[in-house]
């Protein structure tokens, strides 16, 4: 027997999808803003992508087994040449619990690639010879994986200087919200 053709005209298109939101908490969407919970998934995949990268790439300096926080650490630690204090570090990454910065120089100590100092009662922080050379090889595996990249679009490079500006507002919205938060 023959198949039975249908009265209905195929169809050509496919059906048109309901452009929603592409969010990590849809509990969260406020009709007020979709855009801001976006946003925010957005900022959690890219932060876990940048974590996995600043890790791999020191890993691949050949300083392994590091948080991202230590490697942060590190190149904070490592900028201007200038030693720095604990608690400057952890305010400049706007980390709040400085024991955690505090964990990170103690294992960086650990590794040989940042040194303490005291001038008085104040303690400060600076890279060893060993930690500058992880640095300095990071620096160069940074440009051949990530910076090389970028080289072939330069509209995006301006996008980037964009969305720089827009993290710097958005950071401290979200500090001000913080802080309203906790006085609730």
């Amino acid at each position: 027997m023959p198949p039975r053709k249908s009265s209905q005209p195929a169809s050509t298109t496919a059906p048109s999808a309901v452009a929603r939101p592409i969010v990590s908490s849809a509990h969260l969407v406020s009709p007020h803003s979709a855009q801001m919970s976006e946003f925010e998934f957005g900022l959690i995949v890219a932060g876990n992508a940048f974590h996995r990268w600043v890790v791999h790439c020191m890993s691949a300096a050949g300083l392994k087994d590091l948080t991202a926080l230590d490697v942060l650490v590190l190149h904070h630690v490592t900028h201007r040449a200038r030693d720095k204090r604990l608690a400057d570090i952890a305010f400049i990454m706007n980390v709040e619990d400085t024991h955690l910065i505090n964990y990170s120089l103690k294992k960086l100590q650990g590794l040989g690639v940042v040194e303490s100092s005291k001038n008085g009662k104040e303690v400060t922080y600076g890279p060893t010879e060993a930690g500058k050379d992880f640095v300095a090889r990071y620096r160069e595996i940074r440009e051949g994986c990530l910076i090389n990249a970028l080289k072939a679009d330069d509209a995006l490079n301006h996008d980037i200087g964009e969305l720089t500006r827009l993290l710097r507002v958005l950071s401290g919205m979200y500090d001000q919200a913080a802080r309203s938060a906790a006085s609730l």
